[in-house]
């Protein structure tokens, strides 16, 4: 399943209410509706996880797929807030930290996102004017 460049798709965790959140935000602030989304749950997001070698079993990450493209962890973080445009773009300086470290910092939050912010039995629910945008 390869999705056309320039339309990203991120994939999430629908059950995280921190994963929740950060779809929500997205949802508000990108005025040019770019992103589109898919629940790991999902059928899309599964097979976008299959496409880039991962299991959504542990899965502590988003992954942004762009194209044949794809970014997990801080990468995606900042890949995301970079299509935001200004002022999230400024997030671009934390490339200043090395990879190693941030995704370090990542993986320790999410491995405790359920513990740390909770977890719902169901699906993030989008608002109608958003719907178009889940592909699931």
């Amino acid at each position: 399943m390869t999705e056309p460049p320039g339309r990203p798709i991120l994939v999430f965790d629908a059950q995280c209410l921190l994963c929740n959140g950060w779809v929500r935000f997205l949802l508000r602030h990108d005025r040019r509706r770019v992103l589109r989304f898919a629940s790991m749950q999902g059928t899309t997001g599964q097979a976008l996880l299959h496409q880039a070698g991962l299991q959504v079993d542990g899965l502590q990450t988003l992954l942004l797929v762009d194209g044949a493209r794809s970014w997990q962890h801080t990468a995606a973080i900042l890949r995301v807030l970079h299509t935001l445009g200004w002022p999230w773009r400024l997030a671009w300086a934390v490339w200043l930290v090395p990879a190693p470290l941030r995704d370090a910092l990542y993986r320790a939050i999410a491995r405790r996102r359920y513990r740390l912010f909770g977890r719902s039995e169901s699906c993030l629910l989008p608002a109608a004017e958003h719907a178009g945008r889940f592909l699931d």
